[in-house]
């Protein structure tokens, strides 16, 4: 077997993501590059999105702290809060949003503020925004009503609404920097990351699904440790295999799906909002499912370490 370098990009968002970057960054067999959805509505990001106008800058900036030479100093100033009066415009926002978001109304170009970020940062990696075209995710649930906006299309699921359509509007189309880079990665990897507001917008993209298609690697869907409230109290990853194959139109090669069982007292605490482990379902058999012990601590979240390996695994085994 002869190794050599691969290019692995990696499609989410979300707190998911950047722990999925975090882990594979330290293989020197990988160079490993972030798509990110760019539809986010809440917290610091909508606020500068409404303010002032920006894209919003939370997910593109801990994607590119996941890839940073030094992550842990970088998360440390770019993640703490300013210390701005009580009543200040801008309190609130972590250094780093607004950084990125300065960096945006300067150059008056998003992705030039990214790549002099990640360039500051020394990422070894790229990181792209899906899309520079400001849109919002609008869903329709079971029981024929409608939502918009990020925060709403997850407080309906977790209310006990299961979505049925999601679309975005307005229509929005790839970056072009981003329509050039995914053909040429040897392999995808999507998720682990919230499936209606992370994962799947990003293949709502005009032009996402196709560049995709032209990867000529294998497709890692990482599924995720619990459903999302009582909207996806049925979902299961074999669910999540279908829907993210029938959105970038083309198979999930591989779905890494965790089997461990976290202590008691952690389920219950998810059981209150009405969240609980995702099980398997029938995942068709076109489609390898690599099972793991990934849920490690009390908090729900992909252990790292052994998420990269799973993934390094996988492709060794299938690219080499």
């Amino acid at each position: 077997m002869q190794l050599h370098g691969l290019n692995v990009g990696c499609f989410g968002g979300g707190t998911g993501l950047p722990s999925l970057l975090g882990g594979l960054k330290s293989n020197p067999w990988l160079t490993v590059h972030a798509v990110v959805t760019m539809f986010d509505s809440g917290g610091s990001s909508g606020q500068l999105r409404d303010e002032l106008g920006v894209l919003p800058p939370g997910d593109v900036l801990k994607c590119a702290l996941a890839l940073a030479r030094n992550e842990r100093e970088a998360r440390r100033v770019l993640l703490s809060r300013m210390p701005l009066p009580e009543h200040a415009r801008l309190r609130g926002h972590t250094s780093g949003n607004l950084l990125l978001s300065m960096m945006e109304r300067y150059s008056g170009d998003f992705v030039a503020a990214v790549n002099g970020l990640c360039a500051l940062l020394g990422c070894r990696g790229r990181v792209w925004p899906v899309s520079t075209e400001q849109a919002t995710i609008c869903a329709e649930y079971a029981d024929g009503s409608r939502t918009s906006g990020e925060v709403e299309v997850d407080a309906g699921q977790s209310a006990g609404r299961a979505v049925e359509r999601l679309w975005l509007e307005p229509e929005v189309t790839l970056h072009e920097s981003a329509a050039r880079a995914i053909p040429t990665f040897d392999a995808v990897v999507i998720g682990p990351g919230s499936f209606y507001t992370s994962l799947l917008p990003i293949f709502l993209v005009k032009g996402a699904p196709e560049a995709v298609q032209r990867v000529k690697g294998p497709v890692i869907l990482v599924t995720n440790l619990l459903t999302e409230g009582s909207g996806m109290a049925h979902f299961t990853a074999a669910d999540a295999v279908e829907q993210i194959g029938a959105a970038i139109g083309r198979s999930v090669d591989v779905a890494l799906v965790n089997t461990a069982t976290p202590p008691e007292a952690s389920l219950a605490r998810y059981r209150q909002e009405h969240k609980e482990p995702l099980p398997l379902g029938d995942v068709p058999s076109s489609c390898e499912v690599v099972m793991g012990d990934f849920w490690c601590k009390e908090i729900a979240r992909h252990d790292r370490r052994r998420l990269a390996t799973a993934a390094w695994a996988v492709l060794a085994r299938r690219m080499f």
